[in-house]
């Protein structure tokens, strides 16, 4: 608003109010009172009532926040509200404050924009508004010719960096928006600059080369965005730079070898999450002030320069994640080097090639050393004793290595412990007592190693326990009650062992308790009731146990629960009525008990791919997608059901039989060259759902049009269409055959889907064989519809097919889930059959979605059906079949190429190569796989350590916030990890070296639920 329209205003104002005595201002300030007032009205909330003194019985200079000149006209000089709760937006009417300097608030609830009125204000110096939630773009500030100090950072603010700042700047923040372009030049022009803090928005490219001329240039933090290419060249011209950040980018190629020697004043130098390769440079060493040194999740190689400690200043030092080496006594040399920085408090070594014993010399550490990371590299020998020398450690990660022994008891004395992760090595005996004496852990972390003995009924001492992780052991004995009275329990994984006897009632008392697996183990006797006064309950596995009696009626108190899993127990009774009240349940598994009665038909039961009750004889009623019985009326004790339940389990046997003789009779059919001249108007899969006819299959899709066409095979088409009848949508797949091999596709996609039924198979509703409009044949199946579409659609489909940066974000739990459906699917045609179904084609094309993201196995048109026969000697039933092999280029498995015969091993390579490319993003027909290099190679050869180079740009950067977390959080890599070498077990050339599907399925689900444990992929 310009200064004459306002001084019009005020000569009005002050016209009519001449009579009266104000003394909140003079004619000198008035503009500033009126702005000000301006600026309070467009505050929503005031919590701290900053501004109830900005009233007319107190001057405004005497007002909260406001500083005015001492001499006359008395005008407001600065305004500052920092951190006060304020809610509202920036009144433009602050552009009118023309003697303002400072501008200061930060820390509040302040939206909108930022008014573009404040590029007015030609006396500011300082400009702070960071962290609130303004939106739009940076204004102009050319003319605030004085402006010094801009702070803009974690807002939402988008656009590009303007490029005409005000040629006095020394400090630019505007970190943490979604600012995009490339990073302007014409920055290089105000040689004042000593901060530039652009770090976590979107810009792309690189810093540009006439930055050189930024010689007073003393931080410079661009971590977290897009820029590409080497090492900028021109910061090895700033040697005034005391911090660099460039982490989180895709920068490569070799980091300078005169850097320290370039830049000797740096203090923090971050290049973590790039691709910057070769080795450490020497002369590192010579930027002698260096605190901070964070080089992790890159491709360095060769050995850590031993001439490191003489960055004697080290406060954290971060090589994870690399491929540096050490072998032998003087590859290890660096450690010995490390003494001597007297002040380190971070040293992370996780994940490179370091062998064999950790070196004692690591008892020479700093004292002050607090985080130490060791995990994931071919560590082996009995536990480091010379940890016994660091009595400052809050934080000790030893996981997936190879240590052996006995973890000892002299662990108990490192007091400030609050993170103990020794989890998937090979330690064995007992669970040391002495860990009851850690009174400050939080975490603990012992998963997946060969302890024995009794879970220590002392841990329930550790009063700040959160996390406690057991599973994948050989414990035995009871649960120790004492665990369920921590107050700060949260989660608790014993899965996987030998534990017995009840759950204690006790478990009630764990208030905070939001985690709680106990799965695969002999637990025995009732659910205790206790448990429904876990309020803050969010997943329950309490499956393959012996858990028998009903499930206890207080679950309806766990209005907060999400995952509800108690398959493969022995319990009897009702399902719960109440289960379907609560609101926020997302799974629910109660299959293989022996449940009785009608299902309820509202809430999670409405949902059929997430209520899993399989196994149950006798369930009836619920929703028509569970396709159970009707319910009757009639006594379970009368001779009337007796007689039901055994026609209930002869008639299946019935129905494959004729189906047998159906498919029997076809195939001779076809073998004489007969001719029916009446065809069977349809084949119904279940008496359920009502017959169709081609006429209604024609109606439902408009004709077959192509605007309802959603996809096209080999053999067959695929049409959305509304099936009146059933009142909901359905993919009808019709079969093209005038195409050689496409009658025998439809059949075998009968006896494949006929009599199978599983939560993560695309469900048949119905078959028609019959006579299309001229006359001729007309075969089509009929399967629920995926709305979300296919897998391959998830993976590269964008909104705009020419930028593959638009790629939809898919986060590592979503990932992890979708493998487990498709392994629990596959597993299920393997192994749950009275014999295994071979799917032949497995593909991401072929493995649709529905709205919750839930992977269904479909198209069976390649499906072999193998019988195990009693005289086969081997007993194998992977080498029964011979018919041709027909599957996708890049997922079949390599012993087809030499004519071997169908296997559910070939399906297992096809699983292994899917998933390998859920993670990676990268076809396996990618041009880049040539020359013999296949995507199962490809992941070979850089697994472990290079595997974040390789994977998803987006799965990386995920990871490295989690790593980047206050609390360096390693848990969602070694998940990763974990997931990525079962796909490699999967690829193996030789099919006798893989692993059944059966195991594939197994160990996917112990991931998963270890990954619950740790409750860093929940909520993804």
């Amino acid at each position: 608003m310009k200064d004459t329209i306002v001084g019009q205003l005020l000569m009005l104002l002050i016209a009519s109010s001449a009579a009266q005595s104000v003394v909140s201002s003079t004619p000198g300030n008035e503009t500033d009172r009126l702005s000000l007032l301006e600026f309070k009205k467009a505050i929503l909330l005031d919590p701290q009532q900053a501004l109830a003194s900005w009233n007319e019985s107190t001057h405004l200079c005497d007002w909260e926040g406001v500083t005015c000149r001492s001499k006359d006209p008395r005008r407001v000089v600065s305004f500052d509200l920092a951190n006060r709760g304020l809610v509202g937006k920036i009144s433009p009417w602050l552009g009118n404050l023309t003697f303002l300097r400072n501008l200061a608030l930060p820390t509040n609830g302040l939206t909108g924009q930022i008014p573009w009125s404040l590029g007015n204000l030609r006396r500011l110096q300082t400009l702070y508004l960071s962290n609130n939630t303004l939106q739009g773009s940076i204004p102009s500030l050319t003319n605030c010719s004085n402006l010094k100090v801009v702070w803009l950072n974690n807002n939402g603010l988008t656009g590009e960096v303007p490029a005409d700042f005000p040629p006095n700047i020394q400090e630019l923040q505007i970190s943490a928006n979604s600012i995009g372009g490339t990073i302007p030049s014409s920055l290089a022009n105000i040689t004042t600059l000593k901060k530039i803090s652009f770090a976590f928005n979107r810009f792309h490219g690189n810093i540009p080369d006439e930055f050189v001329k930024l010689d007073r240039l003393e931080i410079l933090y661009v971590g977290s965005n897009q820029l590409v290419g080497r090492f900028p060249p021109a910061i090895l011209n700033l040697s005034s730079l005391t911090g660099l950040q460039l982490n989180t980018n895709m920068l490569s190629g070799e980091i300078p070898s005169n850097l320290g020697n370039s830049l000797p004043n740096l203090q923090k130098l971050s290049l973590a999450l790039n691709f910057f390769h070769g080795q450490i440079p020497h002369s590192i060493v010579n930027a002698s002030d260096l605190r901070v040194l964070d080089i992790s999740s890159n491709n360095f190689t060769g050995v850590v320069p031993s001439s490191i400690g003489r960055l004697y200043k080290l406060v954290k030092f971060s090589i994870q994640i690399n491929e540096l080496q050490a072998h032998n006594k003087q590859e290890w040399g660096f450690v010995s080097s490390l003494a001597n920085c007297t002040e380190l408090e971070v040293l992370s070594l996780a994940r490179n090639h370091l062998e064999g014993q950790v070196p004692s010399s690591l008892s020479n550490l700093s004292i002050h050393l607090q985080h130490l990371y060791l995990g994931q590299n071919q560590l082996a020998g009995s536990f480091p004793s010379g940890i016994a020398e660091l009595p400052n450690l809050i934080i000790l990660g030893l996981d997936y290595n190879q240590f052996t022994g006995v973890v000892p008891q002299w662990l108990g004395a490192s007091k400030n412990l609050q993170k103990l992760s020794l989890a998937t090595n090979s330690f064995t005996g007992n669970i040391p007592s002495a860990l009851s004496n850690l009174s400050q852990l939080t975490e603990l972390l012992l998963d997946t190693n060969q302890f024995t003995g009794n879970i220590p009924t002392s841990l329930g001492h550790l009063q700040s326990l959160a996390t406690l992780s057991l599973s994948n052991n050989n414990l035995h004995g009871r649960v120790p009650e004492g665990i369920f009275r921590i107050p700060t329990i949260a989660q608790i994984g014993l899965s996987s062992n030998n534990l017995h006897g009840h759950l204690p009632a006790e478990v009630g008392k764990a208030k905070q308790l939001w985690i709680l697996l106990l799965s695969s183990n002999k637990l025995s006797g009732d659910i205790p009731g206790t448990l429904g006064d876990c309020e803050s309950l969010e997943d329950i596995e309490l499956d393959n146990n012996i858990f028998n009696g009903s499930i206890p009626s207080s679950f309806g108190n766990l209005f907060g629960l999400k995952v509800l899993n108690l398959s493969y127990n022995n319990l009897t009774g009702l399902i719960p009525d109440y289960l379907g009240n609560l609101q926020l349940l997302e799974q629910l598994d109660v299959s293989f008990n022996h449940l009785e009665g009608k299902v309820p038909v509202h809430g999670i039961f409405k949902n059929a791919t997430a209520t899993h009750i399989d196994g149950n004889q006798g369930l009836c009623g619920g929703a028509a997608d569970l396709h159970l019985p009707a319910c009757s009326v009639v006594s379970s004790n009368s001779p009337k059901h007796k007689l039901h339940v055994v026609l209930k389990a002869a008639i299946p046997l019935a129905c494959m039989l004729v189906f047998a003789m159906v498919v029997f009779v076809s195939f001779q059919w076809r073998k004489n060259h007969m001719r029916r001249s009446t065809r069977l108007s349809s084949l119904s899969f279940d008496s359920k759902f009502p017959k169709v006819s081609y006429k209604d299959l024609a109606r439902a899709t408009d004709g077959f049009s192509v605007s309802n066409l959603i996809g096209k095979g080999r053999y067959s088409s695929v049409y959305r269409g509304e099936i009146l009848q059933q009142e909901n949508v359905a993919a009808i797949k019709v079969f093209c055959l005038e195409t050689r091999g496409a009658q025998k596709s439809f059949i075998a996609e009968c006896c494949a889907l006929r009599n199978v039924r599983h939560r993560n198979l695309v469900r048949i509703l119905t078959a028609c064989s019959s006579i299309d409009s001229s006359g001729n044949d007309f075969k089509a199946l009929v399967y629920e519809f995926m709305p979300k579409g296919d897998l391959h659609n998830l993976l590269y489909s964008t909104e705009d097919n020419r930028d593959s940066s638009k790629l939809s974000y898919i986060s590592l739990a979503q990932r992890l889930s979708l493998v487990v459906d498709i392994s629990d699917a596959v597993a299920y045609l393997h192994h749950n059959n009275h014999g295994s179904i071979v799917h032949c084609d497995l593909k991401p094309n072929n493995i649709l979605l529905d709205n919750d993201m839930v992977a269904h196995v479909g198209d069976f048109g390649l499906a072999r059906l193998q019988v195990y026969p009693e005289s086969s000697s081997s007993g194998d039933p992977t080498s029964i079949s011979s018919f041709a092999i027909r599957g996708t280029i890049g997922y079949v498995a390599p012993e087809y190429g030499g004519g071997g015969q169908v296997s559910t091993a070939a399906d297992v390579y096809s699983f292994g190569v899917i998933l390998l490319e859920i993670f990676i993003r990268r076809s396996p027909t990618d041009d880049m796989f040539k020359d013999g290099l296949s995507i199962a190679k490809y992941a070979q050869i850089n697994f472990p350590n290079k595997m974040l180079q390789i994977v998803d740009p987006q799965l990386a950067q995920e990871l490295y916030l989690l790593q980047e977390a206050p609390v360096a959080d390693d848990s969602a890599v070694n998940c990763l990890l974990s997931v990525l070498d079962v796909g490699l077990c999967c690829t193996k050339s030789s099919p006798s070296e893989r692993i059944s599907m059966d195991e594939v399925a197994s160990k996917l689900h112990r991931i998963r639920d270890t990954s619950h444990i740790y409750g860093r992929l929940r909520g993804t």
